[in-house]
């Protein structure tokens, strides 16, 4: 195999006596070089084995790590050390536009080493000629400006179909989807949009036009994609999904229509000059047969002199442009994922894979509010390549709904009903109004319940040994059974300050005191609403009305 082109396999035939020359030496070699490469290249494929990573030194130096890779012909690429380069001493860089991205690639090289004086050379020629005694087999280090094309990796082609909606000099447009689908499938397809660190924000949003495909989720035809304005990539991928037709042995179609398309570049609006299409064929059979057979029968030509001119990408540089210089602001390794990754590796994260995911779904949930008598909604989206659903459920609010809640206690002696912050209403009336509390939930609407808390002791002596009980309404209802509390007959009411945060209590004794308690203790809950206010809080207050109305009237 010289370069890219396949020659028929012959060896030497060694017998007593044979003369060999330089050809029988190069055949020698050339035999076993061409059969390991066309192995590396079928078995193996292309791209990095370990190693090669690069890294930004400082702004226009990158290092390049030592390692392994198998060309597109199946030839061994070996970095033996680390190497350390200024961009622009490395071939193919130029000088004339900076903000832009470059591509450091890789291919194979040979150079000459340890040069000999040629004894049979100088027999016919009557000057010094000097042969070179080794072949050093190498690795040439260039920088590509441009951008491949997504369809020139055999992978790709075998799996994706790649549309092409937009490209210049500093942006590319690309949507990707499933070459083959069976017949039913949901199909994520993605919108690709890469870009150089300086081209202005860009935002592009279209409808497209579906044969066959049917929409899924709730932005139906509609996709949009609007670069946020602090960020500082040069790729981006929108998703969406698609559902595959029902039928098995059809083609479906999925079109970007460049009259429903609508691409922003700064503030510039950027025509488009054609229709991006797919045409997707729905398969009987699984799609992973069919590629497999897409494989098996491509022809040597294709597997082996297809892609024998591509080097390999190992970074993607991204610059930005200082004045008349440059600085390297980022470095992706590998961006076009060319990789080679161990058989025994695969097999068993094949095996964990399947072992993990058998019968397996997973899903997400998030809820969110609707507005009180609202209809529920549900949203369903399915994620195939990682076996996930996503549920987005609506809920309607309820008609009360407590947000926060807060809870306290007021004491107040018996010898203090009749005052009001501290004020005499009336000697004759025995109303009590306390001072503003401050129910800690902040400004807005609060429903305060209160009621009359009991503290009893279970045995004497024993602090721990408590009992609690709390009596809402009129207490007196329970006179006469086992439950009759030892605390006055006293009706309760609240008004509440919004725009403070606070409330009062208002109590009223009812009838003579026959308890013995010297202390009145007031239970209160304050309910932060969402929804409508409890009627109960407007019954309070109402109620605290008329004492405060009563205290004022006996005042006068």
């Amino acid at each position: 195999m010289k370069k890219s082109r396949l020659y028929p396999f012959e060896r030497n035939r060694y017998f007593y006596g044979k003369l060999l020359t330089v050809r029988d030496f190069e055949s020698e070699q050339k035999y076993f070089n061409d059969k390991r490469r066309l192995l590396n290249r079928l078995l193996y494929g292309s791209g990095v084995l370990s190693g090669m990573q690069v890294v930004a030194v400082d702004d226009k130096t990158i290092s390049v790590e030592m390692g392994v890779a198998i060309d597109y012909i199946g030839r061994e690429l070996v970095i033996p050390s680390p190497v350390t380069l200024k961009l622009s001493m490395i071939e193919g860089f130029t000088n004339n536009e900076y903000k832009k991205n470059v591509y450091l690639c890789v291919a194979y090289d040979e150079k000459g080493k340890e040069p000999v004086h040629s004894v049979g050379n100088s027999a016919i020629r009557s000057d010094e000629v000097s042969e070179y005694n080794r072949v050093l087999e190498s690795y040439r280090l260039f920088i590509v400006e441009e951008a491949p094309a997504p369809s020139s990796f055999e992978f790709v082609r075998l799996l994706e179909n790649v549309a092409t909606i937009y490209e210049d000099v500093g942006v590319r447009i690309t949507q990707r989807m499933p070459k083959y689908v069976n017949p039913g499938e949901v199909v994520e397809i993605k919108l690709v949009v890469e870009k150089t660190l300086q081209t202005p924000r860009i935002a592009f949003q279209y409808e497209y036009d579906a044969v066959g495909f049917t929409t899924v989720g709730h932005d139906g035809q509609n996709v949009s994609f609007a670069e946020p304005g602090d960020a500082q990539e040069t790729e981006y991928t929108v998703s969406f999904h698609v559902k595959a037709p029902l039928e098995a042995g059809s083609l479906a179609t999925l079109t970007v229509p460049n009259s429903a398309a609508k691409l922003t570049i700064g503030d510039a609006v950027i025509p488009l000059d054609s229709n991006a299409k797919h045409v997707i064929e729905v398969l009987e059979e699984p799609v992973a047969e069919r590629i497999l057979k897409d494989w098996h029968e491509r022809s040597l030509e294709e597997a082996v002199e297809g892609s024998a001119d591509q080097s390999i990408c190992l970074a993607k540089i991204s610059l930005l442009q200082l004045g008349p210089t440059y600085m390297i602001e980022k470095v992706d390794r590998v961006p076009y994922g060319e990789y080679i990754e161990s058989t025994s590796l695969l097999q068993r994260l094949a095996q964990t894979s399947r072992a993990s995911s058998l019968h397996k779904f997973y899903a997400s949930a998030e809820t969110e509010d609707l507005e009180y008598g609202a209809k529920p909604s549900l949203d369903v989206q399915y994620h195939p390549e990682r076996n996930e659903f996503d549920f987005k459920l609506g809920i309607p609010r309820p008609q009360h709904l407590y947000d926060e809640i807060a809870t306290g206690t007021m004491e107040v002696l018996l010898e203090s009903i009749g005052k009001t912050g501290g004020f005499f209403f009336s000697r004759g009336k025995k109303n009590y109004v306390s001072d503003e509390i401050n129910h800690g939930l902040g400004e807005g609407q609060v429903s305060v319940v209160v009621g009359l808390e009991e503290v009893e002791r279970s045995v004497e002596g024993d602090l721990n040994a408590v009992q609690k009980r709390v009596y809402y309404g009129q207490s007196d209802v329970f006179k006469g059974t086992e439950f009759e509390p030892d605390i006055p007959n006293v009706s309760l009411g609240t008004v509440v300050y919004p725009e403070k945060g606070t409330f009062r209590i208002g109590m009223k004794l009812q009838g003579e005191m026959e308890s013995t308690a010297s202390v009145i203790a007031v239970r209160w809950w304050a309910f932060k609403t969402l929804g409508t206010a409890p009627q109960q809080g407007e019954v309070d207050n109402e109620q605290l009305e008329d004492v405060l109305g009563e205290a004022a009237a006996s005042e006068e």
